[in-house]
């Protein structure tokens, strides 16, 4: 398969969390790059279409949508 991400990724397993409008959802971070990243939740129908993720190693928060769904997997690209 040929590869379609403008960045490479580096390879995670960390503790995220997904907020929205006053909510917020524990996840595994999996991958990230300078664009985006791959993310396993609980349950997809939970995620809304645009987010803000923040990986708790570091704390930084990075407002998201939602690109691809795969069973409990999601993969974002990092928006303004």
């Amino acid at each position: 398969m040929k590869e379609r991400r403008k960045s490479p990724r580096i390879e995670l397993d960390e503790t995220g969390y997904i907020s929205s409008g006053g909510s917020s959802l524990r996840c595994r971070v999996l991958n990230l790059s300078s664009e985006g990243a791959a993310v396993e939740v609980p349950d997809t129908r939970y995620v809304p279409e645009r987010f803000q993720l923040m990986t708790e190693s570091n704390r930084i928060i990075r407002n998201c949508r939602i690109v691809w769904i795969m069973t409990n997997r999601i993969g974002v690209e990092f928006t303004n």
